[in-house]
């Protein structure tokens, strides 16, 4: 029996401790918040998209960075292992649009409660406000930890998960890059990831609130090259836009070098655009007698109509029969590619995940152990490795937190 430390009380941390005290290791648990799961609680507007439902080669589609890293973990704790585990601890999930899993009781704090009888039922020794200043290393060896109090305690491996830098509210400070840092790894540059888009346009305010379910976006660069597209919902805010796609979109957006990035919303993807033409023409004969202003109901939300007679430069107070084939060709232009001009993100206080990490070329992917020192493992958001929403960070988390409890001090 080993004595293990693990830094860091999220999803990672969790299943890390859980996992190697079920192997029969004596546990320690720092965590520096007063509670455990504190960003669960927050994720999913409170309900926590654990996983997604999807098979293997969907996890690696939807992650761009480094996914082949994650092969041996998710072989070892996939999204069925967690949602065994799950019911083992007293909750189910249920499958929800896009194959997000969900707890059956929409709560995240059921969640957090069910990962802590797994702590409770493999006696795993919780340290609450206990922060790690750093893990002391000794010959190539991790042979303990610091705490900020300066006390040292002694440990045969430790376990680092303190999560990134998004939501800086639950704690996220980047612990666990200093500690990495100091250890000798290499820390790649970070962004903030999944996080809402301002724009310089100020009319995204005039219909802040709106949503717009089954529309497609595209993301493209000053080269007007597409970097991004896909398809689902998206939401109006006073500074921009926000929403799944828009988040998922965002990791495409480096911070650096946001200049020249513009979206185009297709409010009308079911139709190209000689439908959509078609389309118009039947509204226009249906309205024909009516004022353009009047005349786009059947189109659009009443919200955006404003915002699309102002774009389009036809007049509201038009007859429909008077628009010409120019003005209907603007229209559809408009229709299929609504243009915002990207000037930013919002930051790491609305970022759902950090990109960038650890280098996952010195870690191990089938153990999570650093190949640089021995004893020392990392699992979590605090690695090279980020997804797009729906699920699929919450199980990159849980796959490496437990593949890393599952090796640490093998034999």
């Amino acid at each position: 029996m080993a004595k293990i430390a693990v830094i860091g009380a999220g999803a990672a941390g969790m299943l890390a401790a859980g996992r190697a005290a079920q192997r029969g290791h004596e546990v320690h648990l720092y965590e520096k918040n007063n509670r455990l799961g504190k960003k669960i609680l927050i994720t999913g507007k409170g309900r926590c998209n654990v996983t997604n439902d999807g098979d293997l080669d969907t996890f690696l589609e939807h992650i761009p960075q480094n996914p082949y890293f994650l092969y041996s973990a998710f072989y070892r704790f996939d999204n069925q292992a967690l949602r065994a585990l799950l019911s083992e601890m007293g909750l189910e999930t249920k499958v929800e649009r896009g194959k997000r899993v969900f707890p059956v009781t929409d709560r995240s704090q059921d969640v957090v409660q069910a990962l802590e009888r797994y702590l409770r039922k493999n006696k795993v020794l919780l340290h609450l406000e206990s922060q790690v200043e750093h893990v002391k290393i000794q010959d190539g060896k991790a042979v303990g930890i610091v705490l900020k109090n300066k006390k040292e305690i002694g440990f045969d491996a430790v376990i680092v998960a303190t999560g990134g830098l998004s939501y800086p509210s639950t704690g996220a400070t980047g612990d666990g890059y200093r500690i990495a840092k100091a250890a000798g790894h290499t820390v790649t540059k970070l962004y903030p990831s999944l996080v809402p888009l301002k724009t310089a346009e100020k009319w995204t305010a005039d219909v802040m609130g709106l949503s717009l379910r089954n529309i497609a976006i595209r993301i493209c660069n000053e080269k007007n090259k597409t970097v991004y597209e896909d398809f689902g919902e998206l939401l109006f805010t006073h500074f921009g836009v926000s929403g799944p796609v828009i988040l998922s979109a965002s990791r495409h957006i480096l911070t650096e070098s946001e200049k020249g990035y513009r979206l185009l919303i297709d409010l009308k993807p079911a139709l190209d655009a000689k439908q959509l033409d078609q389309r118009l023409l039947r509204d226009f004969e249906k309205y024909s007698n009516r004022n353009f202003g009047n005349a786009l109901g059947d189109l659009l939300p009443q919200k955006l109509i404003p915002v699309i007679l102002q774009l389009s430069g036809i007049d509201a107070g038009k007859k429909v029969n008077l628009v010409t084939k120019e003005e209907r060709k603007t229209l559809l232009h408009l229709l299929k590619g609504l243009p915002l001009t990207i000037v930013g993100v919002t930051g790491y206080q609305e970022a759902v995940v950090t990109a960038g990490g650890i280098c996952v070329d010195e870690i191990d992917p089938s153990t999570m152990q650093s190949k640089l020192v021995e004893g020392l493992y990392f699992a979590g958001e605090v690695l090279d490795v980020d997804a797009y929403t729906g699920g699929f960070n919450l199980q990159i988390a849980f796959s490496t937190g437990y593949a890393a409890g599952d090796s640490v001090c093998e034999g």
